[in-house]
């Protein structure tokens, strides 16, 4: 056991490698980063399923941190894919000298509080422990892969893959029958490439959903330098809107205009491509009437470039407002259903009964399978913490806490967990956001709070439960003031997973609105937290929300 360490980070994506910077280079602790992966990189180390790509523009997809790093780096593509992105952090971790600090291939099996020192006992998969005051989950929203419970899939004669941990030497598709199940963000995305090589693809959709072109392509001289030379003016852009990115929503709303102008819009904002559509009028997610133009708009599209029709209404059968869950963006996904070679199965009319060892069965019929690709999400959010068994005062069990829903104080700490913190945990922004913005802020806000209890004396923080509960309440409010609580079976409520409380999980208030509170909790002395010296606890004069910051949404954050 290494008792010589501040700080212990669980994780080594874009959110684990800034966490080491920051406590290591600028609090000058020792600290180090436990990832479970053979290299850094976090989801995009295991995420190279066919297609993979980010889908927030790549002059926005970065830390904005040093200005030096931005001007050394030029992104090739305005959607980078996994192995520009694991090049980027390569070049940070080598700036930065970070790997010395790494761990990789070293999982963390659970973490232990001890209250008589202080400590966080951590151990990982081959038995190593360590000790650090403070434990930093840096283990990313989407990063325990859901595979869904179908009977028979351990009869199955062929090859069966997650999406989410995509073998890293490849699969080969050619000329085989490949079936994918899942129709979210990674099956439009996957589908469209695996269908060039495979012999038949076949999608098995059980909830259509809305996508608009990327319109992808190589960044342009010009614009290399215009990134090069407004590091100051994109940073701003994203630190100011409410999704992180570097474009703003339009101030008006869809009344405002004639329904001429309304579709002219919505074309111009279609060929731009991207996920700059649903900025288009700033009343999409507030108001049903307004969505409902979009939502039609983009159902118009999908009947005009599928041309079976029967495909086309599966397809455009869609049950939600538009970005009411996680709106994708794609390359060629709906024009994939006219090839020969391509079936769409709806799994609302056909519903899946088993897997066979031949291939899938459907109440109608058994499809023949060479090959199962199962793009159906992750455990999102809290998922990735309840595989670690982490125990906090008393040994109390985060898994037993958090059995009715995550219960937090601003997605940053956990009630009766002290010193250890969660980077994007649920409660926060972070899956609405364009994740490197919501991370910077995280991190920066984590290590000023342990800069101010080294400065201070003060040997632990956690938070109030009232804190925790006034948060919880205040993140559920945020979503009822969009139309992101009409879509009950999404994922943000943690519907892809059976048994998984149904908790509406991010914040929805925006991520500026979102900077704007945690900055108050901290000028205030970090009002709803308890810190602790010794067996002393201090509680800061002003309980948590008594300044009134979020004590109401007037409107949708995002």
């Amino acid at each position: 056991m290494d008792s010589k360490i501040d700080a212990l980070v669980i994780g080594a994506g874009f959110a684990g490698l800034y966490q080491l910077h920051s406590l290591r280079d600028r609090l000058g602790l020792s600290a180090k980063v436990l990832e479970a992966g053979g290299d850094l990189g976090g989801t995009w180390y295991w995420n190279r399923y066919p297609g993979a790509r980010c889908d927030s523009e790549s002059h926005a997809y970065r830390y904005f941190f040093s200005r030096e790093l931005n001007e050394e780096w030029e992104w090739s593509e305005r959607y980078p894919g996994p192995p520009e992105i694991l090049r980027y952090l390569g070049r940070v971790a080598e700036k930065f000298d970070l790997r010395r600090d790494i761990r990789f291939g070293c999982r963390v099996v659970s973490a232990r509080y001890d209250e008589t020192r202080n400590r966080w006992i951590v151990q990982t998969d081959s038995g190593e422990q360590y000790a650090a005051t403070y434990l930093v989950a840096a283990v990313g929203c989407l990063s325990s892969a859901n595979v869904p419970d179908i009977p028979g899939l351990g009869e199955f004669d062929g090859k069966w893959i997650h999406s989410g941990h995509w073998p890293h030497e490849g699969v080969d598709i050619a000329g085989k029958r490949v079936g994918q199940i899942g129709t979210g963000s990674t099956g439009i995305q996957a589908a469209p490439v695996i269908a060039q090589t495979a012999a038949h693809l076949t999608v098995f959709q059980r909830t259509p959903t809305y996508s608009v072109p990327a319109r992808n392509a190589p960044l342009t001289p010009e614009f290399k330098r215009w990134v090069r030379e407004n590091h100051e003016e994109i940073r701003a852009a994203v630190r100011s809107t409410p999704n992180g990115h570097a474009f703003r929503i339009a101030e008006r709303n869809v009344a405002d205009v004639t329904p001429e102008e309304r579709q002219a819009i919505y074309e111009a904002a279609w060929e731009k491509g991207g996920l700059q559509f649903r900025a288009t009028f700033r009343d999409l997610l507030a108001d049903q009437a307004a969505n409902d133009t979009a939502a039609e708009f983009l159902r118009g599209r999908i009947r005009a470039v599928v041309r079976d029709p029967k495909t086309a209404q599966a397809l455009a059968d869609i049950d939600h407002p538009y970005a009411a869950k996680r709106p994708p963006i794609d390359t060629d996904y709906f024009e994939t259903f006219n090839r020969d070679n391509v079936t769409l199965v709806d799994l609302r009319a056909d519903p899946i009964e088993r897997i066979t060892p031949r291939g899938i069965r459907t109440r109608s019929a058994e499809h023949a399978l060479d090959i199962i690709v199962f793009a159906t999400g992750f455990d999102a959010l809290t998922g990735p913490l309840l595989a670690i068994d982490i125990r906090g005062r008393g040994g109390r069990a985060l898994r037993e806490d958090w059995r009715a829903g995550p219960q937090t104080y601003l997605g940053l700490q956990v009630p009766g967990f002290p010193n250890f913190f969660t980077v994007t945990g649920p409660g926060s922004p972070s899956v609405l956001t364009n994740m490197p913005v919501a991370i910077e802020q995280h991190v920066e806000w984590i290590t000023d709070c342990i800069g101010h209890l080294r400065r201070n004396g003060i040997d632990s923080i956690e938070p109030d439960p009232e804190a925790a509960r006034r948060w919880g309440a205040h993140v559920n409010e945020a979503a009822n003031a969009t139309l992101l609580s009409k879509a009950k079976h999404s994922w943000y409520y943690g519907a892809n997973v059976p048994g998984k409380p149904r908790v509406f999980m991010p914040y929805a208030g925006g991520m500026a609105r979102y900077r704007r509170i945690c900055e108050d909790v901290a000028a205030r002395g970090y009002e709803g937290f308890w810190l602790n010296r010794g067996s002393e606890r201090e509680i800061p004069a002003a309980r948590a929300g008594a300044a009134g910051e979020y004590a109401a949404v007037r409107g949708p954050g995002i």
